[in-house]
Order: structure tokens, then C-alpha cells, then sequence
């Protein structure tokens, strides 16, 4: 049995991202650092990833795009014991209500658990979050939903979404200001805006963009010397994807592929992938890509 990616992992403490792998029952992780070379060859087959930690039974094989990477048996196992699938009302532990700010006019509201700290945060890409309260699940639940309807913001947006903005943010000021105004309003309800057993907490705006590496990709010129920015699309066996790693959001990893310019490489796609060394003095990428904000699938291959 070899080893599966098992995605990207933002642990809460650390400085950066790192890729966490699986064989049976072992577990590792590989901690990324921004200015590295980074690359893979993937080969063979793409096989479900499991559920909850658990190895799929049927070894399934799964499609190349999808950013699940799980079967269908495994995929409703894992949303059945999810908190957003609201199974398990009588949890006991205590969860956070937030805002998170992806690009401008981009702000969502949600929970985590608080054990979790900001993790949750940067595993969707947040540039700049602020905690809005905290208290039992089912009263955060109710917060979420009521804040959603008050503020006229969304419980999630478009991962793509995210993607398009973020290679040119606006200046740290007006990231926290626009988080400031909806924590305002959301501060100012009254009467049954904010359940009685969640706490409020007071408005901080944390900036992810240092963290994500964002601010020195921007100055790499990695997005202006091949014209769009191109993400990859899906693996093939066989395919490689190279470059030297500039940014990390969320799923994503920031690759300078020198001449093919800033490539995206949405880890979801390489669970359950068998992947090995790019090999010595490999460059570029050889897989399905799509233009960021440019719609479906390209024919070739970079």
C-alpha cells in the first residue's frame, strides 16, 4: 500500500500549510515552506479517500476533478457526522460565530468549534476574519442564521470565487474596514438578533495575508510573465506538476511554473492519488488546467 495526499491541513499555532498523508492506519504530515521547489508525478489510479479518517472499504475509484474525492457511501458518511449537516444538536462543546472576508464585497458568516482556533479560517481561505461570539452549538446555529439574514451575507461562496481576487487585494486598512462595518451592524442588533447564551466577543480583525504568503506573491511577478493565472483542472496518471511554491490559501497551493507563469494547484485534487518525486530538474505542469475566472477546461496541456 502506498501513500495517499490527503490534503492540505492549516494547523492551528503553526506558520504555514502542510500536506497530510495516509497508508492504513499511519498517518504523517509534510510542512510546506514558501520559496521552495515543490512538484509530484502522479500515477495510476485515483481512489476514494474515506470518510472520518477511515480507509474506504471498496477502494473505489473516483473521478479526476472532483474536489470531494470520496465515493458516494463515503461522502454521505462524512456530511452525516459534519456540523454543518446539524446531526448532532446535543453537542456539548463550544463553537464560534465569525466573519470571514475572501475579496472585496466577499464576507461570510459561520461557526467552528472553538478548540479548532482559526483553523476553519484558513482552511477556506479567509484573508482577514473576526470572531463575532461564542457559545453552545444550537445558539451559534441560530446566530449564523439570523446574522446571515440581517447583514445580507452568505453561509459560503464559490471556491473560484475566492481564487479570482486574490492575486490583487486591496491594502490591509480596507480589508478590516469592511469586516468592521458588518461586525457594526451585527453588533447593533437587538431583541432576538443574538440568542442569549452566546457570548459576544469584541471586534479584531486577523489578516491571513502574510500567513497565506500572499503580499510576496503579488511582488514575484510570477502572474505577469505568461499572461492568466491557470489552475490545475486534474490529475492524469503519469502528469506532473512542478514550480517553486510562492502562496497557500485554503485548499490551494501558489506555484511559479517560471515561463508558464502562477499555476493553482487545488489540493482536494490529489487525495487519494498515489504521487512521487517530480523527478530531478522538472519544471512546468503536464496536466488538464482552466484560466482562473476563465470558465471551462483547456484542450492542451501546459
Amino acid at each position: 500500500m502506498d501513500w495517499q495526499c490527503t490534503g492540505l491541513r492549516w494547523p492551528e499555532g503553526s506558520d504555514g500549510p502542510a500536506l497530510g498523508w495516509r497508508k492504513g492506519a499511519r498517518t504523517r504530515a509534510s510542512v510546506l515552506a514558501y520559496g521552495t521547489e515543490f512538484g509530484f508525478r502522479a500515477s495510476g489510479e485515483r481512489r476514494c479517500s474515506g470518510a472520518r479518517g477511515n480507509a474506504c472499504p471498496l477502494g473505489a475509484v473516483v473521478p479526476a476533478g472532483s474536489t470531494g474525492g470520496r465515493c458516494p457511501e463515503c461522502g454521505r458518511l462524512d456530511r452525516a457526522h459534519s456540523v454543518a449537516a446539524d446531526t448532532i444538536p446535543d453537542d456539548p462543546r463550544t463553537y464560534r460565530v465569525y466573519l470571514a472576508w475572501f475579496g472585496p464585497g466577499m464576507v461570510k458568516v459561520g461557526i467552528t468549534g472553538e478548540e479548532r482556533g482559526a483553523a476553519r479560517l484558513r482552511e477556506q481561505g479567509a484573508v482577514v476574519f473576526s470572531w463575532l461570539g461564542r457559545g453552545p452549538l444550537m445558539a451559534a446555529r441560530r446566530a449564523e442564521e439570523v446574522l446571515r439574514a440581517a447583514l445580507g451575507v452568505p453561509d459560503r461562496i464559490p471556491y473560484a470565487r475566492k481564487r479570482e481576487v486574490r492575486a490583487a487585494l486591496p491594502d490591509p486598512a480596507e480589508r478590516a474596514g469592511e469586516v468592521a462595518e458588518l461586525y457594526g451592524k451585527a453588533a447593533a442588533l437587538e431583541g432576538g438578533g443574538w440568542p442569549e447564551a452566546l457570548e459576544r466577543l469584541p471586534f479584531a480583525a486577523v489578516d491571513h495575508a502574510e500567513v497565506f504568503g500572499l503580499g510576496a506573491m503579488a511582488v514575484s511577478g510570477a502572474t505577469a510573465r505568461s499572461g492568466p493565472v491557470r489552475a490545475v483542472a486534474g490529475l492524469v496518471d503519469g502528469g506532473a506538476v512542478a514550480g517553486r511554491l510562492v502562496a497557500a490559501a485554503g485548499p490551494d497551493l501558489h506555484l511559479d511554473a517560471g515561463p508558464q507563469g502562477l499555476v493553482i494547484v487545488d489540493t482536494r485534487l490529489m487525495t487519494g492519488w498515489t504521487l512521487t518525486a517530480a523527478g530531478a530538474g522538472a519544471a512546468g505542469v503536464s496536466v488538464p488546467t482552466v484560466v482562473v475566472g476563465g470558465g471551462a477546461a483547456q484542450d492542451g496541456l501546459f
